[in-house]
Parts: C-alpha cells; structure tokens; sequence
C-alpha cells in the first residue's frame, strides 16, 4: 500500500482530519491487501467526524484511498521527527548486547529464572502497565520487545500471573477486527466495507453511528487476551527507486508476500493468519516501509517465523510477478480519482530537477510491465537486486507485542530474525539534496481542477528538516495557533466573513510532508463560493496573522498550554490496538532515541524559543506555494500532471498582492492569540460507586420522554467518561426533503458550535454531532472533569438553534457539493444503489441530492427545527468515571432545557426491508464520474429474518471465504484491488456479498460478475472437503475474535452503544454467539452455504460501471480524458441493459422504485433471539 494518509491532526479536531481540500500529502500507499479488519474504529470515528466541515472538524485532507490498516495516531498532532538512521539505543547498551547474543540459544538473561524486566531507559506512561526490553541482534536488527501480561481483568479484577500462564494455550483472540463503523445505513459490516473513504465528505452526512463492533464475551471465568502483533520498518522506501522502473520499491512491499523459500505457497501467510484469526498489512513511504500483522497468540511464534522468511528468503518467482503487478496498477486506477493523490503528484513534481520527490513512486503496469518490456529491462531481476540492496537488516527495526516474558519474546526473536542478511551497504541517505523546492516555480499560483466539488486554498512552504526539533515540535506549535478556531483565529474571522468552512494547517507525519531532505508546513482552507471569490483576501488573513505571530514571538504561556494538554493525554493514555501499536512504534526506533521510542512522536519536552521563531521566520508570503483547487477552473487551465492527469494552469502571482505582500502591511486587528483555556482537566479522581456494580449498562431512568443506561467504569480506571444521546424523531425520514433538511440543521448547528467548544476540543474533550437515520446522535468524551461543561453548551446551542441567511446559504451550497462528492465514488453509488434496493422506505442520496437542488428556505428550516425538537425520545448512555447520579444529570438537563413532548407511539430505529424474489436480479448503472475507469462489482444473497444463532453461522462462513475470495478473485484472476465478501445485517435482514472494485479499461463489469459465481461454485466444492480439523480451527479463530479484550473504555462503550442506537439492549451477545459457535458442526456449516445457492436463490447484483474500452458503450473513451460531471448529471442513475453474456441468467432492474413497489416487505426483525 501506498502511504499518503494525513494524520488525523487532534490539534484542530480530536476526531478528524484536515478539511476536504486535500494536503499535498500524507496518503499511506498502498497495501498489499484490504484484509477484513480494515480501518479501526478510531481511525472511523475521524473520518465520520471529518464529515463535519463547517463544524468543529474538518474532513479529511488525504483520507484513504486504499483499504487496509490506517495510520492514524491519537498522539501528537504534528511530530517534528528525528531522521536519519537509529544511531540513538546504542549508549549504555554494550553490556546487554553482548548477554544477548552470546543467550540467544538459553532461555534464561543473566541467571534469572523468569525474568520481566523492562529497560528502566524507556519513558513510558504511568498508566501503561506493558513492559519493554531493546535488543540488538548479532545481524544489526534492532528490536523492541513489549510483553502484555496485563490480564483482561476478571470481574472483580483479580486474575492472576499464573492463571495467566496456565492459560497460554487456550487464549488467544484477536483485537477487534472491528473497525466496522456501521455504514449510514442501517446494515452492520462483518467485513468493513468503507475503509477507501477518502477526502470526500465535507459536510456531516447521514451516519448512522451504529458501529457494528467486534466484541468480547464477558462474565466468563476464564481470562482473555488481545491478540499478538508485529511490525518490522526497513529503513528504505521509494526514494530509493531507480529512474528507470518507477514504483519498484512499492511493488517489492508487494512482492516479499508472494511465498518463501521455507514455505512456498504464494497465499500461504494470508491463510495462515486467516485461519487463526489474523490479518496482515504493509505501506511504503519516502524513506520507511513497513510490514505488520496480527494473530492469535497461540499461533505467534509460527507467524513470526512464516512472516521472517519475507525478508530471509522471498521467492518471487516471475509468474507471481506478472500477476501483482496487476494489483499494483489497479491499487494506482483506485488513487487516481483521489484529489489528495493529484495534487500530491503535481506538488512532487515541482522539487528540482534529480530530487527523488519527483518520482512516481505509485508504480503502475506501464512502468513495471510494458515500458521494461520495451527497453529489455528484466523486472524480476532488478526487482531480486533491489531487495538484496536495501532489505539489509542493519537498518530494519522490529516490534514484536505479545502476552509472553521478554525473556521468552527475546528468544524468540533472536532465534527468528538472526538470519535476516547483513549487507553491510550504508543506509541510503538523501540528506544532501536540500532546499528541493527552492525553485522559481514554486512560488506562484496553481490553479487546478479537482474530481470532486469543491473550492479550497491550500498555502505551503518547504522548510528545512525539523526532525531534529522534535523535544521542541515547533511546527505543533505554529500549527496549534493557526489551526485554533476560537476567538480571534484565521477560521473565526473567515467563517464571520462566509469566506470558509474549515481549516488545516501543520505538518503530517508521513514521508511526503516530513523526510530528511525537507518538511511541509501548509494551511488548507475549503472555501465557501463567496470565499473563492476573494481568495487572495483569505490568503492575506493568513499572511497577517503569521507576521503578527513573527512580531509577538513564541509565547511561553501557549507553549506549556500545548504541553500540559499533551501531558495529561500521555499520563492517562488509553491503550491501543497491538497491531497500529507496533506498526507506530517500528518507525519511532527510526526516528528517535531509545528514551523516546514511546513519547518522541507526541510530548512536547523542553521550550527553546529560538526554535520557533526560527521557523516561524520562514513562513512568508515570499516563499510560499498557492494551490487553488476549485471545479470553476476547468476549461482555464491547459497544462496536465503525467501519472494522474490532473488539469492545471501556472501563474504569477496577482501584482496588486505580490506588491502587497512584498511591503510592511498592517496587521488584522481581528486577529488575536488564543485565550487562557478554561476546560483543562485538573482532578483527576476516581469517583466512588453510587449504586451496585453492574457488569453491563443498566437502565437508571426510564420515563415516557426517554431512557438512559448507565454502567460505572471499574476496569480501564482512567478519569474519563463517554456520553452518547440519541435524539429520536419520526418527522427525519418523513420525506426526501426532510432528511436533507435534518442534515443541514446538525451542519448550522455544528457550525454555530466550532468556535465556543474548540476550547474543549483541544483539551481531549471531543464531540460529535452525527445525523442519524432517525435521530441527532450527540457524542461527547473525554476527561469527565470538564466533561458536563461541554456537553451542556451542546445542548444549549441545540435548545437556542438559529440561523443567519449568510450561514445557511453558505451551509446549503457546501452540503451540495458534499452530496455530489458521494455520488461520484462508485463504492458509495453502489451502496447507496443496493441499499435503495433493499431497504423500502429509504431515502437514497440521489433522492437527498435532487430534493437539495429543488432549494430550500430558511423559513422551512427553521419550521423543521422546531417541530424536530417539539416531540422526541431521547435516549442515552453514559458509561466512565461518573456517578448514577451526575448522569441522570445529564438526561434531565436535556429534558428540561429542550422541553419536548414524548413521542405518541415508539418508532422502530431501522427499516423496513424487502423480500427479493427467488431469482438472480440485476443491477447495472452508469458511474456518475465521467472519467472514472472504476467500477464496482457486488453480488448479494439475501438470507432473511434470522436467529442470532444463523447470524454467527453466517459470519463463520464468510471467514471461512476470506482467504480463498482473495486467492481466486484478486491473486489468480487478478481482477481488481480490492476484492471481499462480507456478512450483511441490513436493518435486522440477514445476508452475505461479495464485491470486487475493477477498472473498465481491464474488464467488463458482466466478466466479474460471472468470476464471482465461478469462485463461489469453486467455494462449495471446497466446503464439500473441508476436513474436520480445518472447521474447528476456524471456529476457534471466530470464538477467539469474539473473546478478545478490549483495548480501552471506547471499545467497550461501543458495544454497548451499538446495542442502545439499534434498542437490542444484548449486552451479552457475543456470550451467545460463543455458545452458538460451540455448537456448530461442519454439516451446519456446508448445509447453510448450500441453502443460499441453487435454484430459489435470492441473489442481487449490482454493477456500477466505470468508463473504459471493455464496457461497450464507451468504446474509445479514455478515463481522466473526459471533463468532469456538473451537477445535473448526477441527479439521476442511468440504467444500462445486461450484454448476453448474462441476460439469460439474470433478470434487469431499470427502474428500482418499479421493482420494489411488488416485493412482500419483511417484518421488522432484531437479531436477539
């Protein structure tokens, strides 16, 4: 995978990420694989939130165009990281070296029996109960060894070591493959779908929050644990690519997969880690790539030594070659309608003629298949030459987590990765190709057309390398003030003004932003339509406010604000998943010293003015970039970026503001530094419990106007809480209308809230208000002793709701835009288009588009508003370090100060859903970005209202298609990138799909439709001889998942939020999924695969159909070529008729409302029985 995903900056929105104009930077390229686990739920909830533009966040810069696992820390927002080489570990260290190489046969460190002591050197948290050892092997392998004994506390919390231990064979379960934030339906994922959402969503849409998390069986004896992981970083990435075969150093992080010389089987790994559990996960940056996977524990030492022989002995054989550079050049089809990805190419290639940043470092089949084909390049022996080259283990640093000894994790170790080879060859080092952008091009004014719609103004400089700043961070520093959006900020003045809807500004962490030649510092502003208009006015803003930062200096009261924000954070830490806990700690043994493998990235540590102000020198008008990214410049700019296309024009900038900026202009008196803030926690006490201990939420309130759940944290002990209110209303889903209404009331009102409750957003006090199917869903965590504080001016600002003419019309354009953004993906289309179909009384985003482009009134919104809060039910949970008695604080300040009547009759949270008909229906439209070669292929079988028991029976069977799905569909047919199937509950309907993301200029939608069947004909014959063995491993690996911990508090809260957002209240499901799984036989299993196939099926395809030469209608058009879509043409679907290859096996479906107005509606059904 490719690595360019912007970080989600907590500085300026705690759940995420930069505002929808795209940085140029920060995407993770690339993975190897989409593997179920996908995006956790954290890295979700940023990306949900970044919906929020003109509220408190903003939506993502980069986003993710690819599926897999994300990098997305909750640490420091922008890490000033050391680069070079891992020089720092070494002082102080001979001693242990030398014990450890001369033991890595014995089991024993310097005569202890069982010894679990940590380096002392290591800075960690006081809340982190994890212990870590640094060892460096004879080879130069540098690793981090992290034991986990810390026990999924019984509840009473007394499980001891030796229970522990005794357990070492049984327990082993994974971390929540979860991620699964529940799509804006009402359907839970097995599988997280949505995990390639990337830079679109720039208003809060309908997300219906209902995360579908894997959860843990509690109330059993026995202790669980998380599961086991690991992460290698070799200290080379594409930077190192040569001229002549663009992209290799990611298509070897692709290749290394492909089989071993101890175990040859090309998806052998994968398997492997199915089977048990696991998954598996790999990005190449600038400098670093990374490689990480997790699994049961049981099963670790076996994938440690599989997983080493990657980077001991790939094979690489050259039919595996022809067939990944395909998924290669279809991960790069995928990245090609993502702005974040267009821009960062037009940004690389405007560094100096040999800088390595104007490489093409994606790699495609043109340049590692055809163009070598022509020039008598052997791709397969350069790519042999390039690993031999570069993966040295000198400069590869490991992290291994697992719940054994460090000294059993050091054996281990030793043993394993001894073997990787030592070249001996200095690490490539770029450090002398400074200043790439200090070029009479780069500062001048790029006007480019985007894919989606949308005006933003990205400014951006190229500093020297601020790695070795990092105990100072001054660009955390610049960034947390231009960022801020509280009173006198760059975004207060431009939102007063209606010129803007979000800001980001700072540093990202990964290579394109930060590397060892250069660091980014760029502010990216989306725009309103007006502010587009006057955009060298918003850049202006910009300009004064940093030479009034340049005029004041750094001030030190700010600075130790930032710090004890960063502090408390670091002190009361919650854990992380292992998996994104190695893979980030992999690359900090790159970058900092030992002391600061775990800090480095996220405390501020010492105050060094000079620092700051030196870089805030160079933040000029004089050295800086504009990009002005707006669909108004199509037709104006004549100029075209090689890899994506990108349309662009160059141009000086405008004489009137060069002059302007050139001179010693006035500041804005609107502009100030931020106040002291009032809602930094300072006790941080545990509270008593007021009532019995409950081990799941309890109802404390129940009254005809709403309900509220409560349960008193006694496990993660931390002093933080989480509150989630869900507002409930019958009028939302009334109309077409009324939805779109309902969603630009939560955007007015999360606008109206962005600058009195930043304060609290920087301050670990995050809120989310999300615009549910049925209702306002009000999210708000943090430290609880501030916490009421902010929940209250929520609630405040819903009860005094209003709206200026400026602010709504601003708002209503943006969320057009938002609309239209959605559309043109064709994995949201296909979505929307398959739920459309199944789910009666739906309202689709095309029926939410058209009904906007109607127009609306103020008048009309606010008669909405105050009907929506006239009469609801309102209910919540609260769930941390409070007491029943301040949460049932909490429901009654939202029913006195809203004063509502109760609903007259309880209205069901999900829809009602049809019955297809006992035959293969097909789907097939047009993709709505014209241009656009992907095309998105899902294939659907309805199951019906089933029992919890059928449910689980249901998620065994797709993990048992996982692996075999990827082998047949992605690494034999080499149909697309991604490729999985997934178990559907849409509102309470039970089914399973699989899906393929292909491109139309490689096949037609019809040819994987027909794969799709061939692979699941294949399935049954395998499940027809699946041995007995293999079936109770799979069920073991299921239960495992099912048992496993959770990390922190907000996993739990999920669950069980899950459970009160869907009114299921099964606390304890997965103790009964569990009991189900140990009750399945293999006949079960085969049996229920073989009721969903045959005759009676009730299969739906649906297609949506991307532009290229194997999709008839489009003979000759080229994707990219074509202009973009304006927003009437996708204000509706256009259907396209079945070729022959399956109009006998199918019947069409042109007209959905037609199709579905004759379908038996299902009853409504929850999955608890």
């Amino acid at each position: 995978m490719l690595r360019r995903a912007a970080a989600a900056w907590r500085t300026w929105c705690r759940e995420a990420g930069p505002p929808s104009p795209p940085l140029p930077g920060a995407l993770r390229r690339g993975s190897r694989r989409p593997g179920p686990a996908g995006t956790r739920a954290r890295d979700r909830a940023a990306f949900a939130a970044a919906a929020a533009a003109p509220g408190p966040c903003a939506s993502p810069a980069a986003g993710l165009t690819m599926p897999g696992r994300n990098k997305a820390k909750y640490t420091c927002s922008c890490p000033d990281l050391l680069s070079g080489a891992q020089e720092a570990g070494e002082s102080g260290r001979a001693a242990r070296l030398a014990t450890d190489e001369s033991e890595e046969e014995g089991g024993g460190r310097r005569g202890v029996l069982v010894s679990n002591v940590g380096d002392p050197a290591i800075v960690k948290s006081p809340s982190d109960p994890k212990q870590y050892r640094y060892i460096k092997l004879r080879n130069g392998l540098q690793a981090l060894l992290i034991s986990d004994l810390s026990n999924a506390e019984s509840k009473s919390g007394e499980a001891t070591d030796e229970e522990e231990e005794e357990e070492d064979d049984d327990d082993d379960d994974d971390d929540e493959d979860s991620g699964a934030e529940i799509e804006d339906d009402d359907e839970d994922d097995f599988d997280d779908e949505d995990e390639h959402d990337d830079d679109d969503d720039d208003l809060d849409t309908e997300d219906n929050e209902l995360e579908e998390l894997d959860e843990r069986a509690e109330g059993k004896k026995k202790t669980t644990e998380k599961q086991s992981a690991a992460a290698l970083c070799v200290g080379v990435g594409s930077f190192a690519d040569p001229d002549d075969l663009p992209g290799l150093a990611h298509f070897l992080e692709h290749m290394v997969f492909m089989g071993s010389l101890k175990y040859p089987d090309e998806n052998g790994f994968d398997a492997f880690l199915k089977k048990h559990g696991g998954s598996d996960n790999a990005s190449t940056d600038c400098e670093r790539t990374v490689f990480q996977f997790d699994v049961q524990r049981k099963y670790f030492k076996e994938a440690l030594d599989r997983w080493a022989q990657f980077f001991i002995h790939p094979l690489m054989i050259r039919d595996a070659i022809d067939r990944e550079v395909e998924a290669v050049d279809s991960e790069y089809q995928l990245a090609r309608p993502s702005d974040a990805n267009r821009k960062e190419m037009l940004f690389g290639s405007l560094a100096r003629p040999g800088h390595p940043m104007g490489k093409f470092f994606w790699g495609n089949a043109e340049t590692l298949k055809h163009e070598p084909k022509r020039n008598d390049i052997d791709t397969h022996g350069r790519l042999r030459e390039f690993w031999l080259h570069y993966y040295s283990a000198h400069y590869m640093t490991l992290v291994v987590q697992s719940k054994e000894t460090l000294d059993t994790l050091e054996k281990w170790v030793t043993e394993i990765f001894s073997n990787i080879p030592n070249n001996g060859l200095p690490k490539p080092n770029f450090g002398h190709l400074t200043d790439p952008f200090d070029t009479p091009a780069f500062n001048k004014l790029y006007r480019v057309v985007p894919i989606r719609k949308v005006h933003a103004l990205t400014i951006t400089w190229a500093l020297p390398p601020q790695q070795q700043h990092y105990r100072v961070k001054p660009l955390h520093y610049i960034s947390w003030l231009v960022g801020h959006e509280g009173k006198g900020s760059i975004l207060s003045f431009l939102r007063k003004k209606c010129w803007a809807l979000a800001l980001f500004g700072g540093n990202g962490e990964t290579g394109f932003e930060q590397n060892s030649t250069y660091s980014v510092f760029s502010i990216s502003i989306t725009l309103t339509d007006e502010g587009y208009e006057h955009f060298n006015e918003v850049a202006h803003t910009v300009f004064q406010y940093l030479k009034m930062l340049q005029q004041l200096g750094p001030d030190k009261r700010i600075f130790e604000e930032i710090q004890k924000i960063e502090d408390n954070e670091f002190h009361y830490q919650e854990q992380t998943d292992p998996v994104e806990y190695v893979e980030n700690m992999c690359e900090n043994m790159q970058l900092y010293p030992l002391q600061d493998f775990l800090t480095g990235d996220q405390l501020l540590f010492e105050y060094k003015p000079e620092v700051i102000t030196d870089a805030l020198s160079q933040l000029t008008p004089q050295k800086a970039n504009l990009v002005l990214l707006s669909a108004a410049n199509e037709g104006k700019c004549d100029l075209r970026e090689k890899w994506f296309g990108t349309h662009y024009s160059i141009e000086d900038i405008e004489k009137t503001w060069a002059d302007l900026w050139n001179s010693d202009f006035e500041l804005n008196p609107d502009l100030h530094l931020p106040a002291e803030n009032k809602y930094i926690a300072t006790d941080f006490a545990l509270k008593p419990f007021d009532c019995p201990e409950t081990e799941y939420p309890v109802k404390i309130v129940d009254t005809a106007q709403g309900c509220l759940w409560y349960k008193k944290d006694n496990k993660f002990k931390i002093p933080k809480a989480y509150i989630r209110f869900h507002l409930i209303s019958p009028l939302i889903q009334r109309s077409a209308s009324n939805v779109v209404l309902f969603d630009i009331f939560v955007n007015i009102l999360t606008h109206n809230l962005a600058e009195p409750a930043y304060e609290a957003d920087v301050a670990q006090l995050e809120y989310k208000l999300v615009a549910g199917e049925h209702g306002l869903i009000v999210r708000v965590k943090g430290f609880n002793h501030k916490l009421p504080l902010l929940f209250q001016l929520i609630i405040d600002y819903l009860a005094d709701f209003d709206s200026t003419p400026a602010v709504f019309g601003m708002i209503t354009e943006q969320l057009k835009k938002t609309y239209f953004n959605i559309l043109i993906k064709p994995e949201t289309l296909a979505k929307d288009v398959r739920l459309l179909i199944l789910e009666y009384s739906r309202w689709s985003m095309i029926d939410k588009y058209q009904a906007l482009l109607q127009g609306f009134t103020m008048e009309a919104l606010l008669s909405f508003v105050k009907e929506f809060k006239s009469q609801l039910f309102v209910e919540g949970l609260v769930q941390g370090n409070f007491t029943s008695k301040e949460s049932t604080d909490f429901l009654k300040y939202v029913v006195d100060k809203l004063d509502f009547k109760p609903l007259e009759n309880e209205i069901p949270v999900q829809f009602r859903v049809v019955e297809l008909p006992g035959a293969h229906h097909l789907c097939k439209v047009k993709a709505l970005n014209k241009g656009d070669a992907n095309s998105e292929v899902t294939v659907y079988y309805q199951s019906g209202a089933r029992s919890l028991k059928e449910y689980t029976l249901m998620e065994l069977l797709v993990m048992h298609m996982e692996e075999p799905c990827f082998d047949f569909l992605r690494t034999k047919q080499t149909l697309g990138y991604h490729v999985y199937p997934t178990c559907r509950n849409t509102s309470g309907i039970l089914g399973f799909s699989v899906t393929v993301g292909t491109q139309a200029t490689k096949f037609n939608s019809e040819i994987v439709d027909k794969k799709i069947e061939e692979f699941l004909s294949s399935f049954e014959e395998r499940m027809e001889n699946l041995t007995e063995d293999a079936f109770h491993t799979q069920v073991i690996a299921l239960i495992k998942l099912k048992e496993c911990e959770d990390t922190h508090l907000g996993e739990e809260v999920d669950r069980n939020w899950n459970e009160v957002a869907t009114q299921q209240y099964l606390f304890d499901r997965l103790a009964h999924e569990i009991q189900a799984l140990k009750s399945f036989s293999k006949v079960d299993l085969v049996n229920w695969f073989k009721s969903h196939r045959g005759n009676g099926s009730k299969i739906v395809s649906v297609h949506v159909v991307g532009y290229g030469k194997y999709e008839t209608e489009d003979e000759g058009s080229a994707a990219c070529d074509s202009s973009n879509s304006s927003y009437d043409e996708v204000a509706q679907l256009t259907y396209l008729p079945p070729s022959p290859l399956l109009a006998d096996s199918t019947v069409p479906i042109t007209d959905i409302r037609a199709f579905t107005s004759t379908l038996r509606l299902l009853p409504y059904h929850k999955i608890v029985k």
